[in-house]
């Protein structure tokens, strides 16, 4: 099994699981406790990783609750389980698929490659003085981390038609292995919440996650 991280966080009592995408999709489809009905949806999938990826999603959430769990999505695309109160959100790479869990909080957890070119980001989704606060040393990684958190907010919220640059705002920080990002997501009625987001680095890669509101 390829687990790559299991990490709980005491003060919100969440759990983030990470598993990295290694095995066949042979294999993935014996790990993963997938319905008849979506197992077949899965198969029309055309590209192999996306397949790959749907599949480490169930892999890792049975490998975290010990018990077969059925995932689906609301209307607007939030993912939730059938069986469980647990709150979820999900995201993934080629190489990997992450999770954070929290049973009173909603959640939101986003992932991406630094090998990404992020250049489209400040121009889609930064304000001003976001851009203006780049570092030009680590700009590419600082760019990664203003959209994993940007889109952590937005998963958690659920919200509708946001505009990244104008409605969720986060406050200037440098790139480190880890570190903790501070947010307010601005309601189009000029209702403000404020968000702590924490980070982490590896292999390449960010992940970005928030639970609750400050």
């Amino acid at each position: 099994m390829a687990l790559y991280l299991k990490k709980e966080l005491e003060e919100s009592r969440s759990l983030i699981g990470v598993w990295q995408i290694t095995e066949t999709e042979d294999k993935l489809r014996e790990l993963a406790s997938v319905p008849s009905d979506e197992m077949e949806e899965i198969s029309f999938i055309s590209n192999e990783s996306l397949r790959k990826q749907r599949l480490a999603v169930r892999a890792l959430l049975c490998e975290l609750f010990g018990e077969k769990v059925y995932l689906s999505h609301h209307d607007n695309g939030k993912p939730y389980l059938e069986n469980s109160v647990t709150n979820i959100s999900i995201t993934h790479t080629d190489k990997y698929v992450a999770v954070i869990l929290n049973d009173n909080e909603d959640v939101g957890i986003d992932i991406e490659s630094l090998s990404r070119d992020f250049s489209a980001v400040e121009r889609k989704a930064l304000s001003e003085d976001e851009v203006d606060d780049l570092d030009d040393d680590k700009r590419n990684e600082q760019l990664a981390i203003y959209w994993c958190a940007k889109e952590a907010i937005f998963k958690r919220l659920s919200a509708y038609r946001v505009n990244f640059a104008e409605q969720i705002e986060v406050e200037r920080f440098r790139p480190k292995g880890e570190g903790e990002l501070d947010a307010t997501f601005i309601h189009k009625d000029g209702y403000e919440e404020e968000f702590e987001l924490e980070y982490i680095t590896f292999d390449n890669h960010v992940l970005v996650w928030v639970v609750g509101e400050v």
